[in-house]
């Protein structure tokens, strides 16, 4: 794994809005960046990144099979107890997931190690599936990378042959808050292959999907949804002023409830006690655990539930190193062993491992000053050599 710098394509930004994407550029700053990438090669992709993300992916789904059938998994987690029964009952009825990224501290050396799933709501989808591929073609072609150069991703093919599993269904609807650039481009975008799956479409946005009689979602039209992909987390429905209402309506969500004990973190510690020394995991316990201390002065403090990066506290031989500030804890906190993102010319790099119906299938590179991954951390294209 290397970081190489090279030329930028001098149309990329014409070619990045004539494809959609339009968050290429975020407060000004550059969300994307091609003025280097990435390279593997294809044993590091193969033994040191694929094998391991379908490996953690089948532990993930064995911490759920044991979560939905032990009421202390799900006490843990906080999750609240009126939910209980619609999770189980999601796994039991085997409720398809869509797809998810593993976040993965990884330095070409050594084996890759978990720091989070983003199980129920990851974005970046898009730049990952679609224009890091087109920048490897025009790469190609203009000479800026080798010839053989090829890249790691398969997604847009998956995600369309995942959506074709859902065609029993009469509608698609495809919920999220669309005034947010970011979520309604990756919206836009599933829902494209979704409809190159065959599926009917509605996009709307999560505030305007409304409650009828006997406990139906509707969209602005009445029409009853029976499918929704949603990115909106789970841990904010059920908290929502609708949330009781959702284990009473017909409506099959995507991704399926049993997902709410994958994208919170305390998923890190229970997976430690099930498979403890696994080369993959890191070490992590509840902060409330007194097993906590084995971590001595060196940790990392997540909440139970946080996005892109917030109330998370990098803690070095007692000293904070840097702490992002943000809305979460309430619920509570893990701490997860001390391991460092790889830096690569003053850039600390994390890898995002992509899953399609659990099929690992691409990746994706994401790097910033800050050694805690943020919302504004540029994206980088990757190739293997």
């Amino acid at each position: 794994m290397q970081r190489i710098a090279c030329p930028e394509r001098d149309d990329w930004r014409a070619t990045a809005e004539s494809a959609g994407f339009d968050f290429h550029t975020i407060d000004g700053e550059r969300y994307w960046d091609e003025r280097a990438y990435y390279a593997f090669t294809l044993d590091e992709i193969e033994r040191q990144i694929e094998a391991p993300t379908g490996e953690i992916d089948a532990m993930c789904l064995e911490l759920v099979g044991r979560a939905v059938d032990d009421e202390e998994y799900l006490r843990r987690l906080k999750i609240p107890e009126g939910y209980w029964d619609l999770i189980a009952d999601s796994w039991n009825n085997d409720q398809q997931s869509l797809y998810g990224r593993l976040d993965l501290c990884f330095d070409g050396r050594n084996p890759a190690r978990l720091l989070e799933y983003n199980a129920d709501t990851p974005t970046s989808i898009f730049e990952s599936a679609v224009f890091q591929w087109t920048w490897l073609e025009q790469a190609i072609e203009r000479a800026i990378i080798p010839r053989r150069a090829d890249q790691y991703n398969s997604i847009h093919e998956r995600l369309i042959e995942a959506w074709k599993k859902f065609s029993g269904a009469r509608h698609l609807h495809l919920a999220g808050m669309l005034e947010s650039t970011e979520d309604s481009g990756t919206l836009a975008y599933l829902e494209d292959t979704a409809r190159q799956a065959g599926l009917a479409t509605t996009l709307l946005d999560i505030e305007d999907i409304g409650l009828a009689e006997s406990h139906r979602f509707v969209d602005l039209d009445n029409r009853p949804i029976e499918l929704a992909f949603k990115l909106y987390p789970w841990e904010w429905m059920f908290h929502d002023e609708f949330g009781a209402d959702i284990a009473k309506a017909s409506t099959r969500w995507i991704e399926p409830p049993w997902k709410a004990i994958l994208s919170n973190k305390g998923m890190l510690p229970l997976l430690w006690e099930m498979f403890r020394g696994h080369p993959n995991l890191l070490p992590a316990w509840f902060e409330d655990d007194p097993q906590a201390a084995g971590l001595g002065a060196s940790f990392v403090r997540k909440p139970l539930f946080s996005r892109e990066g917030a109330n998370v506290t990098l803690v070095s031989a007692g000293s904070t190193l840097v702490e992002q500030q943000g809305p979460y804890g309430a619920e509570g906190f893990i701490r997860q062993a001390l391991a460092p993102l790889p830096n690569f010319s003053g850039q600390y790099a994390v890898i995002g491992s992509w899953l399609v119906d659990h099929r690992p299938c691409g990746l994706s590179v994401r790097e910033d000053e800050n050694p805690i991954t943020g919302n504004t951390s540029r994206f980088l294209p990757h190739a293997i050599l």
